[in-house]
């Protein structure tokens, strides 16, 4: 029997199979939609929008309460390991990695806009975000903060496109705005990762 790939694993999750599993276990109240959020930060191929979108289609508006609290749970858990671990030779050995130390020396400096700003974003370096805030030994109130501010504004027009499909298909205009703002979204957020993860630049 051949066995599991990574790849075979992540191709499950497409929008149907989300709101499929969601479904299955509605019994258990707001649970898996947390806890699926929630893994985001543990398991980051596994794809912010259609479960975002998938909570809003299966719990409607409170869909949004649940993405929101489950994704700022899983980064605020990775950014506490993280901190804890700041002094290891594990952590001081990553942090010195030339790609690492660009987002290091922007978070130390605007640690809340880092968090907050890339927080905002459906796609982009969230395990990065969360592990450079710990790193840099960024307050834990601030990060909270940070990312309930950002990802409460992420979650909201995500969950809107997936509870009002209907009438954003009704009227093009809306869809229209909807793709440009979230192409732009994402345009940013990969110059931003490319820029803050890619090989430093050596004078």
């Amino acid at each position: 029997m051949e066995g599991f790939t990574v790849s075979e694993f992540i191709s499950f999750f497409t929008e149907d199979n989300i709101v499929r599993l969601l479904e299955k276990f509605r019994a258990l109240g707001p649970l898996p939609g947390i806890f699926l959020a929630f893994m985001k930060s543990f398991i980051p191929p596994l794809p912010t929008l259609l479960i975002v979108g998938a909570n809003g289609l299966v719990y409607g508006w409170a869909g949004f309460l649940y993405s929101w609290i489950g994704l700022v749970g899983g980064s605020f858990v990775t950014f506490m390991v993280i901190r804890k671990l700041a002094g290891t030779r594990w952590a001081s050995h990553w942090a010195e990695r030339p790609k690492v130390q660009k987002s290091l020396i922007w978070i130390r400096r605007n640690a809340f806009s880092y968090v907050f700003l890339l927080g905002m974003f459906p796609v982009g370096p969230f395990v990065l975000v969360n592990m450079a805030a710990g790193i840099s030994q960024m307050r834990p109130r601030s990060f909270l903060l940070a990312a309930t501010l950002g990802k409460g504004i992420m979650v909201f027009y995500v969950t809107f496109i997936g509870t009002n499909l209907v009438t954003i298909m009704e009227q093009p205009l809306i869809l229209v705005g909807i793709l440009m703002f979230i192409g732009c979204t994402i345009w940013i957020s990969r110059k931003i990762e490319r820029y803050y993860t890619g090989p430093s630049k050596i004078q």
